[in-house]
């Protein structure tokens, strides 16, 4: 059991770190090819309609409007707090508080918090995200200058 968690754990950590180093190859691994994608685009708090953008399915869909939106930004991501379930021996959810900051070169900035809401499934004795639901607390958009 302590074994998934910490599996679990070492999934998001690489997340992260593949996204932010833009190893966009690496990033794909810790997906099924299959996830399902949610993101809010603006505060959802307290039951409050946090714009949801239409369902992303599979890599294909997901890959272009992530990779539109890091493409020539810095950024950081950061996970933490995770509450893990495990709801079998080759499922489990989890809630992971985060930050996000994007940094463009036009001087623009993006600073987020907020919950990403997943699922996974060890599939081929190897754990991989089959859902993902991003929530914001916070959204802030800095704009840079026009010509940048």
């Amino acid at each position: 059991m302590t074994d998934n968690v910490e599996a679990i754990r070492q999934l998001k950590a690489r997340y992260c770190r593949f996204l932010d180093t833009k190893d966009i190859e690496a990033w794909k691994t810790v997906f099924a090819p299959d996830v399902v994608v949610k993101l809010d685009m603006a505060i959802s708090t307290g039951g409050a309609d946090g714009q949801t953008a239409p369902d992303l399915h599979g890599l294909d869909e997901f890959l272009p409007v992530v990779l539109g939106g890091v493409e020539g930004a810095q950024t950081k991501h950061h996970c933490h707090t995770p509450e893990i379930t495990l709801t079998s021996d080759t499922t489990a959810s989890a809630i992971w508080a985060m930050e996000d900051l994007l940094l463009f070169a036009n001087g623009g900035e993006l600073f987020g918090a907020g919950h990403y809401h997943e699922t996974y499934e060890k599939r081929a004795g190897t754990w991989v995200i089959t859902s993902l639901h991003l929530t914001r607390t916070i959204l802030r958009f800095t704009a840079g200058s026009a010509g940048g």
